[in-house]
């Protein structure tokens, strides 16, 4: 099972050998490259016949992949709870699931007992993920490591009567013995809910084109944004990137003709009058993404903003990222860059509304009203004549506050009247979609597998 985008989690005696090379595919993911493995510093758990029995290994991947969905663990057992495991036994290449349900305890390993002689756990199994059902879609916990499908034989499955058990290494178990499995398990392990938003905004769709949060060093909140970075086109590390080579990458990145080259450096790093734009220009927040990590953690934060405000004119779209909560340049970065991203989109919703009482003027009478979307709640004028308001001079933060506010309410009118579906997001049906359809997480545990089949790791 993947813990991190470059740690794994197997049993030792899948692995054989302290020393042994590894070559972990993620076989549901065929976009995911394969990468070599070998044993982690600290890592190697095999325990010793007759003693001490953990049969644990950590295997340090030679390159990240932080494209695969990282296991997430949990420490609680409940003696009879449902749970699945996904395996590559001999002759089920394609992977196969079992489900059973947890038993009893047998000293530091726990009893899986199978539905079913054929839903026994059997070789091929070893090192799987066991996972519970979660009560909610996203809530599902790895809670063990497949060890074992009948201690101290390696014959067949059984198949005699009360037989078709197998056991697991529980993840409270690893965690007293892997220091990474007890921080990744515990409260601030991971932090789930901003995985999920920061998917949702990489992936585009109705979202402002400027992001901004606070994420603290070494928490689970900057575990979950490391691993999401992969996303962005660009990344900017306040205090290690230095603004040169931003601008260096970003002139790259735009491509624009060799004779306007030094032009665009010079307006990126300075300011002044912008360069001719030859393609016409990128639309407000169509273009790629640059994340910048730990803004306030630069020399010159406030110069750094002005520098993003030029980029945002490009069409790029920003994550910016603070490492305090009271770092400098928070309020450059509110009027400066969230302001300006935060109308923007209310100028798109409000004129969405306006459509939509067009449509209604101009067809009312002609067709059968089922046949129109629903009006909003709120008229348009009045939406409009609020945007207004917002936009006169005011204290910042109330126009921040009063922007969201106003964003939260367009978004469930449109989602009851269903005009916040345009036509570009319908498929071939005209039926609407979703933006976030192309980027759901993976089933936890097994990073990066369609749903239904088995683990996307194997050895």
């Amino acid at each position: 099972m993947l813990l991190t985008q470059d740690r794994m989690l197997t049993c030792a005696h899948v692995v054989g050998e302290a020393d042994a090379r590894m070559w972990v595919e993620f076989a549901e993911s065929p976009g995911i490259p394969p990468v070599g493995a070998r044993v982690a510093p600290d890592g190697w758990l095999p325990g010793l016949d007759g003693a001490d029995r953990e049969d644990i290994a950590v295997l340090a991947l030679d390159s990240p992949r932080p494209q695969a969905a990282p296991a997430p663990l949990g420490r609680r057992l409940e003696r009879g709870r449902e749970v699945w495991i996904g395996g590559y036994a001999q002759a089920f290449d394609d992977g196969m699931w079992l489900s059973g349900r947890i038993s009893g305890l047998h000293g530091d390993w726990v009893q899986l007992d199978a539905g079913t002689h054929a839903e026994a756990v059997r070789p091929g199994f070893s090192g799987a993920a066991v996972q519970t059902r979660g009560e909610r879609p996203g809530t599902e916990e790895v809670v063990g490591l497949v060890v074992s499908y009948l201690h101290g034989t390696d014959a067949a499955p059984p198949t005699g009567p009360g037989l078709a058990f197998s056991y697991m290494i529980p993840v409270d178990r690893v965690a007293a013995l892997v220091p990474l499995v007890a921080e990744l398990s515990g409260p601030d392990g991971w932090d789930r809910g901003l995985e999920r938003r920061l998917r949702h905004w990489f992936a585009g769709g109705e979202e402002p084109a400027v992001r901004f949060g606070v994420v603290a060093r070494g928490t689970g909140r900057d575990r979950a944004l490391q691993h999401q970075l992969h996303r962005a086109h660009l990344v900017c590390r306040g205090g290690a990137t230095r603004r040169e080579e931003l601008v260096e990458t970003l002139v790259a990145q735009l491509r624009p003709p060799r004779y306007q080259r030094n032009a665009y450096r010079d307006w990126l790093l300075e300011g002044g009058r912008a360069p001719d734009r030859s393609d016409g220009g990128r639309p407000a927040g169509s273009g790629p993404v640059l994340a910048v990590i730990g803004l306030d953690e630069d020399p010159d934060p406030v110069a750094l903003v002005s520098l993003l405000v030029r980029v945002r004119t490009l069409g790029f779209r920003l994550l910016v990222i603070f490492r305090r909560a009271d770092g400098a340049g928070l309020a450059e970065v509110a009027e400066q860059l969230l302001l300006p991203a935060l109308e923007e989109r209310a100028e798109v919703l409000v004129r969405r509304v306006e459509h939509i009482e067009r449509e209604w003027a101009g067809l009312r009478g002609m067709v059968e009203s089922a046949s129109l979307a629903p009006l909003p709640a709120v008229d348009a004028a009045t939406r409009r004549q609020r945007l207004r308001e917002l936009g006169m001079p005011a204290d910042p933060q109330d126009r921040l506050t009063g922007l969201k506010q106003l964003l939260r309410e367009l978004r469930d009118d449109l989602d009851r009247s269903n005009g916040a579906v345009q036509p570009e997001q319908r498929d071939q049906r005209g039926r609407p979609g979703r933006p976030d359809q192309q980027d759901r997480p993976a089933p936890p545990g097994l990073p990066g597998q369609r749903p239904g089949r088995g683990p996307a790791e194997r050895r």
